[in-house]
Parts: structure tokens; C-alpha cells; sequence
């Protein structure tokens, strides 16, 4: 792979070119910036810019009014390689806050099929795919047992989509029995190459058996079936090792800097 040219394809197409992510949302460019307004549920925030010294602060302050306006909280996803080079300590300066680091990762899914595509699901779990409410819920269940976390957006997101827009979203469900031990699922974007994996998390009895490696060959065949050729991961420290097992190289670092009116 061409880490450079395909870092480049990544800005431009789910970047610079992004796609609205849900019904509801729409994505606008102002100046150099390109950012997604979306209801309130949906995720709000910058997806790119190109800034440099003499206009960084100002596209900041412009952000900050434009969604402060709406009474929403949102997002600038900020990436390694974003110029200027101190953009992430004038976002701070402006009263955001960093989440944590994670690494922008990209596998050709012909050689992540080669890796993964032999991932044996443990005896009596199966994958099942998540198509309603029920599902929704299923998926929630993981999220909360796996990350701690409230899954309330999962539940107004993803129902959402599946029922506007069942074509670019894949998800699924890993069940032991009736219990819920894995989920994931994955944003296709049309007219691209490029697929995006999310969420996927395994409650902590069922980690280190290889459910998740199972559900990304999974989501690899799905991907490969629609015409992709990469899938795209934003990996933390825990999911990284398994993914460059798999075949996925870093591309570079991606944090979150959060806006809270």
C-alpha cells in the first residue's frame, strides 16, 4: 500500500468530499472548513479543514457561533497531520476538550480477507444481523457492557438509518445462546472505495476468544460483496495489536476535541 496516496484518497473523499452520516444531517463547506450539522442525536461537528496562522482562530470562532447557535454541542475531529501544526492547542485555548488519541488505520480488504477471512466464531455463538429496534437494542446492550458507557445515541442513531437508509450501514450482533457478546457495524459511503468500521466492542467474559476478529472478516466479506477496496478504522490501544494482526497499517493519529456549549 501506498500510505501516502491513500492517505491523501482518505482526505479527499471522506473528508474534504464527506457525506452526510444520517437522515437529517447535512454537510457544508464555509471557507476552509467542511462540517456536518445534524439533529440533535445525530453527531455534529468539523469532518475537515485547511487552516494555517493567519486563519485558524477565526474558522474556530466561526465554528463555536454556528453551532452554538443551534444549542448543540459538537466535534472537531481533528487528525496528526491537520496543519497548522498547534491547531489542537488553539482548539483548547478556545474551550475544547481532547478526547483520546486514536490511530487512523486502513487495510486492503483483499489482503484483510487473506488474515482474517479463516476467523472461527467459539462454539455456540453465531453472528446475526441487526435490521430493527430489537437488534438496536441488542447492540446498545453491548455497547454499555463492553465500553461502560450510555448507548442512548446508539439507540436514536442507528434506528434512524436502518429505517432512512438501510443500504450504507451493516450491522451486527454476536449471540452466545440469546446473550448478546459482540457487536459492530459498518458505514459504507457511496461513491467511494472506502468503508469505515464502528463500535465494535466485546463484553469482557467473551475477549480474547476471537469474536471480534470474526466480526471484522465478516464485515470484510460484506465489503468486498459491495464493491470496496478499503476498510477504514479509527483503532484505540486495546483494538490496534488485533487490527495490525489482521493487516490494517497506521495511517496516522485521529483525536476528538469536544465543544460543550
Amino acid at each position: 500500500m501506498d500510505h501516502a496516496a491513500v492517505l491523501a484518497l482518505f482526505d479527499r473523499d471522506l473528508r474534504e468530499g464527506a457525506r452526510p452520516d444520517g437522515p437529517g444531517a447535512r454537510v457544508e463547506r464555509t471557507g476552509r472548513v467542511v462540517r456536518q450539522t445534524a439533529p440533535r442525536h445525530g453527531w455534529n461537528g468539523v469532518v475537515w479543514s485547511a487552516l494555517d496562522d493567519t486563519d485558524a482562530d477565526a474558522a474556530i470562532a466561526g465554528q463555536i457561533a454556528h453551532f452554538t447557535g443551534l444549542g448543540r454541542g459538537f466535534e472537531w475531529k481533528l487528525y496528526g497531520h491537520d496543519l497548522p501544526v498547534d491547531l489542537g492547542q488553539r482548539l483548547v485555548a478556545s474551550g475544547f476538550t481532547p478526547g483520546p488519541e486514536e490511530t487512523l488505520m486502513v487495510g486492503e480488504i483483499d489482503e484483510l480477507l487473506l488474515g482474517a477471512g479463516q476467523a472461527v466464531l467459539p462454539e455456540g455463538v453465531r453472528v446475526v444481523p441487526v435490521t430493527d429496534r430489537a437488534g438496536v437494542d441488542l447492540m446498545a446492550e453491548v455497547h454499555e457492557k463492553a465500553f461502560h458507557a450510555d448507548a442512548s445515541w446508539l439507540r436514536h442513531r442507528l434506528s434512524a438509518r436502518l429505517a432512512a437508509e438501510p443500504g450504507t450501514v451493516v450491522a451486527v450482533v454476536a449471540l452466545a445462546g440469546r446473550e448478546p457478546v459482540s457487536a459492530a457495524r459498518m458505514e459504507l459511503v457511496p461513491g467511494t472505495r472506502f468503508a469505515g468500521l464502528w463500535g465494535g466492542g466485546t463484553v469482557e467474559a467473551w475477549r480474547g476468544r476471537g469474536v471480534y476478529r470474526a466480526l471484522v472478516a465478516h464485515r470484510a466479506r460484506v465489503a468486498a460483496e459491495r464493491g470496496c477496496r478499503y476498510l477504514q478504522v479509527d483503532a484505540s490501544g486495546q483494538s490496534r495489536p488485533v487490527l495490525e494482526r489482521l493487516g490494517f497499517v497506521p495511517l496516522g493519529t485521529t483525536t476528538p476535541y469536544a465543544y460543550v456549549p
